[in-house]
C-alpha cells in the first residue's frame, strides 16, 4: 500500500500542534510539526507512540513498512526523508524516543 493510502488508515491529528522525540535523558531531539509536508509523518509517529507506547524497534520497524515508497527514496537517498532515517536509526541501535504530544 501507498504511503497516502497507508495515512488513510491511522487516527486524525487536527488536535495535535506538533510532537516532540525525546532521547533517554528527557531532551528534545525533534520536532515534528503539524504542517504541510509534515502532518503525515506527524500523524505517522503519532500513531506508533500510541500503539507501542514509545518509538521503540518494534514501533521504528512498522513505521519503515507504513513509510511504503517514502522508505526506499530514504534508503536511497539519505537525509532527503529525515524522520525514516530516524527510524532506521532506532533499529540499528536500538535506542528509542520518548514521544509527547502538544495540542494545538
Amino acid at each position: 500500500m501507498a504511503f497516502a493510502d497507508n495515512l488513510k488508515q491511522l487516527p486524525s491529528i487536527s488536535h495535535l500542534a506538533e510532537l516532540q522525540l525525546l532521547d533517554a535523558s528527557g531532551a528534545v531531539v525533534a520536532t515534528i510539526e503539524n504542517k504541510p509536508g509534515k502532518a503525515g509523518s506527524l500523524a505517522l509517529f503519532a500513531a506508533l507512540a500510541s500503539k507501542h507506547g514509545t518509538i521503540n524497534v518494534a514501533a521504528a520497524k512498522e513505521g519503515i513498512e507504513l513509510f511504503a515508497e517514502h522508505t526506499a527514496d530514504a534508503r536511497a537517498y539519505p537525509g532527503k526523508h529525515p524522520n525514516v532515517d530516524r527510524l532506521f536509526e532506532v533499529v540499528a541501535t536500538g535506542k528509542g524516543y520518548a514521544v509527547k504530544l502538544v495540542n494545538a
